[in-house]
This record gives structure tokens, sequence and C-alpha cells, in this order.
């Protein structure tokens, strides 16, 4: 079995807030951060809606000059850790610091920085662009940037599986506890990727919602009436410890990491294997890892971005494992917006608060669900349950497949 892993600090960027309250609040009472996009003139785009981070001040974290070498994800990335650590009531210094690891991933990086720079090198010439351009667009930079800044020397690296992204990275975090290469992670995704170009890349994939008026009535998982899935940005970043780590120090202990799972669907660059096979193994191995039957797990925060064959898919996988022991499954993302690389761990985020506080959040939009889709589709309002284990799934371009299953808190189980 290796070590147990738990959860002792998270840190949250969202389009909601600066905080896992904000966020927790949002996701109960149906308060979207969808609207239509301010950082650019969206007008001559086919979609012109997303979730972005508002009112976010890189230099209450970094100096300017720091500010001027990251990319927004970066940024993002960097605040959601030091606030995760100031959760966790860590500290890394010259005792701990190579017993402390770092492992945050981006679906697609430094986007802004690579647009920015290529109309520099256009209109300027190749002398004019940045050296700091390759560092700041590189994918990995955020987990360098929080080693640099935090100085945590342990286990450092990062993931980039598209909307898997955040999921597998704090699924990888927990197996470096777990087999004693660490006794503590900063781990979870960041995305920052609203750009005219990344934009334009989905919205000719016919990939995101066109529900422009209506912006936060356009993300709909499991509806009759989805078209697409809403993008967001943001970072969330949660601090995994070793579980006697966390109890010699007193730290609080959040909920317990139990169990993890992947696959590959092995099947196309965009779209899911239809009949849920991957998924389903994804969910089969989360489950062999934590020890648990289907029965057991009694809340899903599913991928369900809105999508026509993806909620469809994963609706199926859920059916067949779970058949009459389906459990509670609603999806966040009207709220908080398809944040690629940083969704899967701020969904991981509200399950914990759904063991803490015995609420499970609905599916904002679900209206009228999909005939074809039979599983128990929390809806309307949030619904009280004793939910003792839950699981989260995330789905990415490629076929790459995550699940997370966690319990509540040893302290309070």
């Amino acid at each position: 079995m290796g070590k147990r892993v738990v959860v002792t600090g998270i840190g949250c960027i969202s389009p909601v807030g600066f905080s896992v309250a904000d966020l927790w609040e949002a996701c109960c009472t149906g308060r979207s951060g969808i609207d239509t996009i301010t950082q650019f003139d969206p007008s001559p785009f086919t979609t012109r809606i997303a979730a972005e981070v508002k009112g976010f001040d890189p230099t209450k974290w970094f100096d300017a000059k720091t500010v001027r070498r990251c990319d927004r994800y970066t940024q993002l990335a960097v605040a959601a850790a030091l606030m995760a650590l100031e959760s966790a009531n860590l500290q890394i210094t010259e005792d701990n610091q190579d017993e402390v690891g770092v492992l945050i991933g981006s679906g697609i990086g430094g986007m802004k920085t690579w647009e920015d720079q290529h109309k520099v090198m256009l209109e300027r010439g190749p002398s004019r662009v940045s050296p700091f351009f390759v560092p700041m667009m590189i994918v990995n930079m955020a987990s360098g940037m929080v080693s640099i800044i935090t100085g945590a020397r342990g286990p450092n690296s990062t993931v980039a599986t598209a909307c898997a992204t955040a999921t597998h990275a704090l699924g990888d975090s927990f197996e470096i506890i777990r087999r004693g290469a660490a006794k503590a992670m900063i781990a979870g995704g960041s995305e920052a990727a609203i750009t005219p170009l990344a934009l334009a890349g989905f919205a000719s994939a016919r990939a995101i919602s066109r529900r422009n008026d209506e912006p936060q009535r356009a993300c709909r998982p499991f509806d009759q009436e989805r078209d697409g899935f809403v993008m967001g940005e943001g970072a969330t970043v949660m601090i995994l410890e070793e579980l006697e780590w966390a109890k010699s120090r007193g730290a609080p202990i959040l909920a317990e990491i139990l169990g993890y799972g992947m696959s590959g669907d092995a099947y196309h660059i965009t779209a899911p294997r239809p009949d849920g096979s991957g998924a389903k193994a994804a969910m089969q191995a989360a489950l062999r890892s934590a020890g648990l039957a289907p029965s057991d797990i009694d809340y899903i925060n599913a991928h369900a971005p809105g999508t026509p064959g993806g909620d469809e898919m994963e609706a199926k996988a859920i059916s067949e494992l779970f058949g009459d022991d389906c459990p509670a499954v609603s999806s966040t993302k009207p709220i908080h917006g398809h944040q690629l690389g940083a969704t899967g761990a701020s969904e991981l985020l509200v399950c914990i608060k759904a063991l803490q506080e015995g609420i499970i959040p609905p599916t904002l939009n679900c209206d009228n669900p999909d005939e074809d889709i039979t599983i128990d589709i929390v809806r309307g309002e949030p619904r009280k349950a004793d939910v003792k284990y839950a699981m989260s799934n995330s789905f990415g371009f490629g076929g790459h497949n995550g699940v997370l299953v966690i319990g509540k808190s040893p302290a309070s189980a």
C-alpha cells in the first residue's frame, strides 16, 4: 500500500474569487464566473465568452522585475502555491526543503507570451524577441518558479496532459509521497490561455459554446442543448503530505487521497472513445488503488464540460461501472469554466468541500437532461449527503484519462 497521503492546504485563484471559500460558495449558490471576454476585443470571434480571472494583481506576490519575467499562468500558479503553503501552515526551511517537492502542470503554458513575442518578431524583427521568451513560455516554469521562490528542493517536475493535467499532477504527487520519495508536494494546475489564438483554435474545432447572448447559461453539462465547453482560467494548488509527517507537525488535515487511476483512449486527437471504456478503466484503476468498491463512492465530480460527445461518453462509463450503485454526480464547470490544465485541481477542491460540509453542489444549467443519460445528476439545489468517499474525473485531448478518489480526513472519519 505504501504511505498514506493527506491534503493539508489549498490555494485557489478562480474566476469567482481568490479563495477556497469563494469557489465553494459560488458552486453552491450558482454564481457563475462566465461572461463576455474583456482581456481583448472578442467581437471578430464566433465565441466571445469565457470564465476570466479578474482583478488579479501579481505585484502582491512578486516584485515588479519578476512579474515581467513570468507569464500569467506562472503568476497564477505561484500565488496559489503560496496561499496553499499558508493554508497548510507549512514553512519551507533548510531542515525540510529537500523533503518538499513541486509538481504543477499546465495544459498549454505561456500562450500569451508566445502570441506577444511572435507579434514582436513579425513587427520589429527577431533581434527584438525577449531573451525571456522561452523560459516564460515553457510549460514547466510554474513548477520551476514555485521551487525558486519557496526554496522547495525535493522532486520537481511538471505534467501536460491537456484537460487531465491537474489530476495527473496531483495523482503523480500522491504516488511520489506514497513511495517515500518526498514528505510533501506542492501540486496542482494552472492555466491562462484565454488569448486570441487559443480562442480561435478552439472555435475552429467547434469545441466551445457559441451561446454568446447568455454567457452564464452557456455551459450546460448533460443538458440536451449543450453545444460545447466554455474556456476558463485560474490556478488551484494543494499541499499533499505523508500522513505521519503532517501529524507530527500539527498540520490541518483536510482529506485523504486514497486512489489514483489513469488510462489512454487510443482513439482520437480530440474526441473521447465513444463507448467510455477508457474513462471506465481509469475509474476502475482509481478504485483498485484506493481499495474500494464502486458502491463505496458517494459523489462524483464529473469532467462533463458540456460537449455533446464528452458528456455522453462519461455518463455511459459511469453507468456501466456503477450500475444500480450510481452515486450522485455533478459538474461544476458552469461556475468556473473549463480551466483546462487547472480544472482537475479545482474540481478536487469541490470534492474535498463536499466531504467536509456534507453538501453536493448542483449542475448549473442542466435544465433538460439528455434522455440518453440516466445517471443521478444533482440539479437545481445543493443536495445534503453524508459524503465519505468522492471521485474526481478528468479526461483530456489525446485520450488522457485521470481519476482521483478521496476520503474524509482521518481525524474526522
